[in-house]
């Protein structure tokens, strides 16, 4: 059966429509991706203080955050206010967490590891890949005006999010991390100030240290590609090697492999080590922590997997399944 063909002006309208949608997609790829670039760079080049509030599994916790940035040098302090007290220090990289209940002092560099309001790398085209973007309505939270905005995946093997961002500033609010229509976690600030001076004495950990504290230091070792005998196989789509080192974590007597993955938003840690022989069994199998961060142990080789990162359970099984040494 032949259909007839397009009268000529139909079929530029079609064109016509086709390059308008193009354009349009186009600005509104870029709109978002400006909203994306602004919640990346906001909590690196600002000064501000606030108390913010972090839910998840019914659990409340309530923090203090104070962040001064001098020429090219950031300086923050976060106190966390319920249960046990926690303060940590950074100085760019470098980290300092105070315990005062143990009066132990933990330093380590800051590799890959999300505090908010700083919770987004800077985007690359690669999580357009994994996920959908929009630009939703706009809201108050604490005191300011924030644009909404949705990352939704374009599968289940990552969370959606979402972030309220101060429209003047960029800073970021509010975030949520969504299964479905499900909160898993969420932060929100509930008192901000943001820009003008802060005493820099007010993050100085000098001020704290006293003769009788212990300073454990987390060592970290960045290796070179391919440098660790571990390898991946098949990764869920989206999923990329950023870096391998070998750290010490706190607890460990040892250095232990660590492998780090993204899909540019989501971040997987995989840690190996040696099963000792006078060692407990390994307990394999999942293990949910808290809020969007779960856990899955397997044995290889004698040697203990454990997979951490901000993914759900079938993608942390599949990418600690995928780990094998040549």
């Amino acid at each position: 059966m032949k259909y007839p063909a397009l009268p000529a002006f139909s079929l530029l309208f079609v064109l016509a429509f086709q390059a308008v949608y193009a354009e349009n997609q186009s600005q509104s790829n870029k709109y978002a991706h400006d909203w994306l670039q602004r919640i990346a760079d906001a909590p690196r080049q600002l000064n501000y203080q606030g108390t913010f509030v972090y839910y998840a599994d019914d659990h409340i916790e309530t923090s203090q955050v104070t962040h001064r940035v001098d020429h090219d040098d950031e300086y923050e302090k976060i106190e966390v206010l319920d249960g046990k007290s926690r303060i940590v220090y950074r100085n760019n990289d470098e980290m300092k967490c105070y315990m005062p209940d143990s009066k132990k002092i933990y330093t380590e560099k800051r590799w890959h590891r999300k505090f908010f309001p700083d919770l987004l790398p800077q985007p690359t085209a690669r999580i357009y890949e994994n996920y959908k973007i929009e630009v939703d309505k706009q809201e108050r939270i604490a005191g300011h005006d924030a644009q909404l905005i949705k990352l939704i995946p374009n599968d289940n093997l990552r969370y959606g999010h979402k972030f309220w961002v101060d429209i003047d500033s960029g800073l970021l609010l509010k975030a949520a991390v969504v299964d479905k229509k499900d909160i898993v976690e969420q932060f929100a600030f509930a008192q901000l100030k943001i820009g003008g001076n802060i005493d820099e004495n007010l993050l100085n950990p000098e001020l704290m240290t006293a003769t009788n504290w212990k300073k454990v230091d987390l060592t970290t070792e960045v290796l070179t590609e391919g440098e660790l005998k571990w390898k991946l196989k098949k990764l869920p789509a989206g999923f990329k090697k950023i870096t391998e080192m070998r750290r010490k974590p706190v607890g460990k007597s040892s250095m232990v492999d660590h492998i780090v993955l993204s899909d540019d938003l989501a971040s997987v840690s995989v840690f190996v080590e040696p099963i000792k022989a006078d060692a407990s069994p390994t307990v394999t199998g999942f293990y949910s922590s808290r809020g969007a961060i779960n856990i899955y142990v397997r044995e290889f080789n004698n040697n203990k997997i454990t997979t951490v990162g901000e993914v759900p359970l079938n993608t942390i099984k599949l990418i600690g399944d995928a780990v094998f040494v040549k």
